[in-house]
């Protein structure tokens, strides 16, 4: 229990216990904001109403997601100022400017219009209601640029220097788009995407399996897998083209991905390790299962590696990550759910080509909606995961090669620390069952077939068409007596 009285470590761990946490809530507001913005857009150009009634119901998730996700994110900020204070001091010229634009540009334009897009339906005009649900969207994205050009500039800092203790900037342009900046931004961008579609899907899913509403859920389950179509493959390119800047830029945090210890030559084939039991100490892994001449294949799409992959003994033990088996294992679980988020892909595909997803035939598919619904949550291990490949496969510095984690934690008192990471740890629980209960009493209720729809008279609000299926009664007022 020697962590209990060390103060890096304490702050390391409060910042990944709130970093994993509110990252479940931004991840949800940019994907669905764009679902949003897609639903609308097909209610304005082709009138039917289910469209409607989707973007109210999806925007209800929307809503509660943003109100969690801004309550969990206030406090990651506040720790540069207490916890990481001399980090702050020392990269302040460039990370504030970043943080500030996340929070004037990006959360500032989302704040602004949602209250737009969650209440105008009948006060504003449907155009600008539209561009109030597009504002938004972009106000989501935009925050999730900022954040991840600051992420990657600690990966790959450029456009200055360190002098006497600070980084000076002399190139904005340069530090903003810094090495790892742009596949970073696209990387999580679709994960955000893959994510939520994959949770509209899985919430779909649920109902057709209560038999609640189906042939309306059965519409949102269809678009979603249409996206994932395509979102789903892209992102395993785009995740191998992350990995190959790793290669590149970070070849110690490669070496620990792979638990590779010894240097590999250039010029020759190399195992993949599938499995394996790192030991740090040993300086080898106690076990493994390994797939052979694979390495190149993964790497270089190649049996023969061009370039020597350098092993972890290529480093001090103090300047190489030394959490090697959490990098190792956390990589190998956001591939493997990216891979099985694919495999699903397919076999839905493959359902639909057969007609099985029909709205006749859909609630008969108990064990893909099943499949689907447990398919929803792995976006976001996914992700957290990812982010502790990239944080983690950093140590042991800050920014890379130029600022040590150790140097850039606050010199208070390890205790302070301590309370302050179990006061966040009870307050985020807490949010998270506040989150879970309100979520379920949103899908307990399902969506609102009550509301009158904009541009349509109705004297009654729906006709019962089927079993468990209501849609709003569009005939004219004389026809409905």
């Amino acid at each position: 229990m020697e962590f209990l009285s060390d103060t890096v470590v304490l702050s390391r761990m409060q910042f990944a216990l709130t970093a994993c946490i509110h990252m479940l809530w931004p991840t949800l507001t940019t994907g669905v904001g764009i679902y949003l913005v897609i639903i609308e857009g097909l209610w304005l150009k082709t009138r039917n109403p289910e469209y409607y009634y989707h973007a109210r119901f999806w925007a209800k998730l929307y809503a509660l997601n943003f109100g969690v996700g801004v309550a969990t994110g206030i406090p990651m900020e506040f720790q540069f100022g207490t916890n990481w204070a001399p980090f702050s001091e020392a990269v302040g010229n460039f990370f504030g400017s970043i943080i500030g634009f996340e929070a004037s540009w990006a959360f500032m334009l989302e704040a602004a219009f949602l209250g737009i897009m969650l209440f105008g339906w009948e006060r504003v005009n449907p155009a600008i209601h539209y561009l109030s649900t597009i504002l938004v969207a972009i106000g989501a994205n935009l925050s999730t640029v900022w954040i991840l050009t600051a992420s990657s500039w600690m990966q790959t800092p450029a456009g200055g220097e360190m002098v006497n203790g600070k980084f000076v900037v002399h190139d904005y342009f340069q530090v903003i788009a810094n090495p790892f900046m742009a596949k970073s931004v696209l990387h999580m961008f679709l994960a955000t995407l893959e994510t939520s579609l994959f949770v509209v899907g899985g919430i779909s899913a649920w109902y057709i399996l209560k038999n609640r509403h189906p042939a309306f859920f059965s519409k949102s389950f269809k678009l979603a897998l249409a996206a994932v179509i395509v979102i789903a493959p892209l992102q395993i390119y785009v995740g191998h083209l992350s990995a190959e800047q790793v290669y590149h830029y970070q070849p110690a945090k490669l070496a620990a991905m792979e638990a590779q210890w010894n240097t590999i030559p250039g010029g020759q084939s190399a195992n993949w390790s599938l499995l394996a039991l790192p030991n740090n100490q040993a300086e080898k892994n106690d076990w493994e299962i390994v797939i052979p001449n694979a390495l190149g294949y993964i790497l270089e799409f190649k049996e023969k590696l061009s370039e020597p992959v350098l092993g972890l003994k290529e480093w001090k033990p103090e300047d190489r990550p030394r959490l090697v088996g959490v990098v190792y294992y956390s990589f190998r679980t956001m591939v493997g759910i990216g891979f099985l988020l694919v495999g699903l892909m397919f076999g839905s595909v493959f359902y639909w080509l057969l007609g099985k997803l029909s709205q006749e035939k859909i609630t008969q598919q108990r064990w893909l909606m099943r499949a689907w619904m447990f398919a929803a949550p792995l976006g976001f291990i996914a992700i957290d995961t990812g982010w502790i490949v990239r944080c983690v496969g950093r140590q042991p510095w800050t920014l890379y090669g130029q600022i040590r984690t150790v140097d850039s934690a606050s010199h208070i008192p390890a205790s302070n620390v301590l309370v302050s990471l179990t006061g966040f740890t009870v307050t985020y629980i807490l949010l998270l069952i506040a989150y879970i209960y309100f979520g379920s009493r949103i899908l307990r209720r399902g969506p609102n077939f009550d509301l009158p729809v904009p541009g349509i008279e109705v004297s009654k609000p729906a006709i019962d068409t089927a079993a468990g299926e209501f849609v709003p009664d569009e005939r004219p007022v004389e026809a409905q007596q």
